[in-house]
Parts: C-alpha cells; sequence; structure tokens
C-alpha cells in the first residue's frame, strides 16, 4: 500500500514536470541558435556606449535611460543567393512574435520600403524588454531587443529624441544605424 502511494506521487510529479516544460520557440533561443548561422550578424551593447550626456536629460529621460540595461542586435544581411533562408528565419520570428506574452505597442513601414513592429514584455511602467522587429527586401531583417527593469514606453521614445540628437554613428552602434538607412 505505501509502495503503491509513492509511485501514485512520483508518477504525479513526473507528469506535472513534463507538462511544464515549455518547448515553443523564445527569442532567446532564437538569438543563441542563429547568431554563429551563415547570413547572420549580431552586437550586444551596454547602454554605457551610447554615450548619452546625462547632464542633459530631464528627469523623464533620465529615469528612461536608469531602466535600460542592453541593446541587444541580431540580423540577417541579404545577399544574392539567401532570399529563400530570409525567408525561413523571417517567418521562425514572426512566429515567436506571435506568442500572446508580447504585446504589440506600434507598426509601421510599407511594403516597399519595408516594415516594423514594436512589442514588449510588461506593461504600462513594469516593461523588462522592448523588441523592434524590422524588416527590408534590400537589406534583410534585425530584432532589436532592449532589455531593463521597469520601462516606460512613453518614456523610452523621449529618450530617443535625445540619441537622434547625438552623434551615434562615433560609436559601436554603427552596425545598427546601418542597417536601417
Amino acid at each position: 500500500m505505501n509502495s503503491s502511494i509513492k509511485t501514485i506521487i512520483m508518477m504525479l510529479f513526473l507528469v506535472v514536470t513534463l507538462q511544464s516544460c515549455n518547448q515553443d520557440p523564445t527569442l532567446q533561443s532564437f538569438y543563441v541558435d542563429s547568431e554563429l548561422a551563415p547570413g547572420f550578424t549580431s552586437l550586444d551593447v551596454p547602454v554605457s556606449l551610447l554615450k548619452i550626456d546625462e547632464t542633459v536629460l530631464d528627469e523623464e529621460q533620465k529615469e528612461a535611460y536608469d531602466s535600460v540595461d542592453k541593446l541587444s542586435l541580431i540580423a540577417f544581411i541579404a545577399e544574392e543567393g539567401n532570399k529563400e533562408q530570409m525567408d525561413i528565419e523571417y517567418a521562425k520570428v514572426k512566429t515567436i512574435l506571435k506568442n500572446p506574452k508580447y504585446e504589440e505597442l506600434m507598426r509601421g513601414g510599407n511594403s516597399t520600403d519595408g516594415k516594423f513592429v514594436i512589442k514588449c514584455i510588461g506593461d504600462g511602467d513594469n516593461v523588462d524588454e522592448f523588441i523592434l522587429l524590422g524588416n527590408s527586401n534590400e537589406t534583410g531583417f534585425a530584432v532589436i531587443r532592449v532589455l531593463g527593469d521597469d520601462m516606460n514606453f512613453n518614456k523610452i521614445m523621449k529618450l530617443a529624441s535625445v540619441l537622434e540628437e547625438g552623434n551615434i554613428e562615433q560609436t559601436q552602434l554603427k552596425e545598427i544605424t546601418k542597417f536601417f538607412q
């Protein structure tokens, strides 16, 4: 009797454990699987490399700057002969981002120049990750993850205006800006 109870409990524990394993692909697993694959380029940038003069930031911009830890980019560069592979990889990313945990904030662009979508994980003032997916038939596609703690979309957008005024071309973010030109 005691042995059968132990067996039932062990079986129940095993079933619960196996059920809790999520086999769906994640954005992180896509990054890991793709960062060294042909056609891809990746870049992790700590926010300190943005070289923002913190003395010119207002209070909201300073809060936004302090809430961001790093930017992480993975891009598939379109070249002659890899269009089919690019389409496959782009479809993988779009499938991952269809997961309901990614809340869509904005989308834009057009079919001629390219399209983009901004999504996030979290809500309101408690966002831990923003995801920007941009694509162009001519240059390829890129996924930029803005990682941090308790980020706010409106404050991040105000911080973006400071980045536009700064000279990002002189920093190590040249790869990101080159891709979106």
